[in-house]
């Protein structure tokens, strides 16, 4: 199983090793260069439950990024999954996760304050969308129309359709966010490709927090039953459940998840990589990616955390290219430049 300090992880792992005493189970955490470690609380998890703590340390994230592409077959750098599956797989053919408890339950918290400083109740649908856009702000950057060539044509009139039947409906305001974090996040981005990584190593896979019982559950409970907005709390039943099974000293009161320091993996490698394939870049040359948004940032100093994952993400488009329509590069091609 995946093991974290957070709650879903740590709640699955203590119900698992209850329910499932005489087993043996496994945990697999991981652990990237210049970041956040929570592989010591989980550490502390494993022991308390008597579950044998894997840590898989990652120095360069992006290393095997062609490989990983490969996988999902998609224009994707932020996939940790890979990391954790492939160590899964070492140990057994089964795999329990706590995915779904941000998105059923109300874990985004740092972001509800935001969007509700910004809109209210006679709030329009598209006034509503641009406030949920706005606090994702690391997944776009101001001139974000200017990256890409008219072979494309960005449009966010398109991205903002997407989003209009979660906010166009009678559910709350809040519920509203939960609606849209649920099909934007988990149903048509997480779950896909998680299944892939889940298939390509052959591994069962299970998500207790995503049984359908408990999507039904999330659904009808009232939004202060998850979200306290007094004290910014969310995932308010799971952390009740963690208190009956004295597991709430466990679990970190910071939301990380598996993180990787975006900017510390641009200074280290991400930076060099881009200048390397970027420059001379197929997408550039074919005319999808404008050359002249590339060469006006990828030179900057200190850059701005959002453009450091613009940059991370049209990488991840350029190798996807290269794999899948140029041909010119493959699966277990390492990207190791310095």
């Amino acid at each position: 199983m995946s093991l974290s300090s957070g709650i879903d992880s740590t709640l699955i792992a203590s119900l698992t090793k209850k329910h499932f005493p005489e087993k043996k189970i496994h945990a697999v955490s991981v652990t990237f260069s210049d970041s956040y470690d929570e592989s010591p609380l989980a550490e502390k998890t494993a022991e308390k439950l008597d579950i044998n703590h894997n840590v898989v340390y990652v120095e360069n994230f992006l290393e095997e990024l062609p490989q990983m592409i490969s996988i999902v077959k998609k224009p994707f750098w932020d996939l940790h999954w890979y990391h954790i599956t492939k160590k899964a797989k070492s140990l057994s053919n089964y795999f329990i996760s706590g995915d779904g408890g941000d998105e059923l339950f109300g874990g985004y918290t740092f972001r509800y304050k935001k969007y509700f400083s910004i809109i209210n109740k006679n709030s329009t649908v598209n006034e509503k969308i641009k406030a949920y856009l706005s606090c994702h702000e690391r997944d776009w950057v101001p001139d974000q129309e200017q990256i890409f060539t008219k072979k494309i044509n960005f449009n966010w009139n398109e991205i903002h359709s997407l989003l209009f039947s979660s906010f166009d409906n009678k559910l709350s305001l809040l519920d509203q966010v939960f609606l849209a974090d649920y099909n934007g996040k988990l149903l048509y981005n997480m779950s896909p490709l998680y299944e892939k990584f889940h298939n390509h190593f052959k591994l069962f896979y299970l998500a207790p927090l995503l049984n359908p019982h408990l999507l039904k559950l999330s659904s009808q409970l009232p939004e202060d039953k998850k979200y306290n907005s007094s004290t910014d709390t969310g995932k308010l039943p799971l952390l009740e459940l963690c208190e009956k099974l004295n597991i709430r000293n466990l679990i970190s009161t910071k939301k990380q998840g598996f993180s990787v320091d975006t900017k510390n993996l641009w200074k280290n490698s991400g930076k060099n990589l881009c200048d390397y394939y970027l420059s001379d870049g197929r997408t550039i040359s074919d005319r999808w990616i404008n050359h002249d948004w590339v060469k006006k940032y990828l030179k900057k100093d200190n850059l701005d955390v959002r453009y450091v994952n613009k940059f991370l993400g049209l990488l991840a488009f350029e190798i996807w290219y290269r794999i899948f329509i140029t041909n010119e590069m493959k699966p277990n091609e390492k990207l190791n430049f310095n």
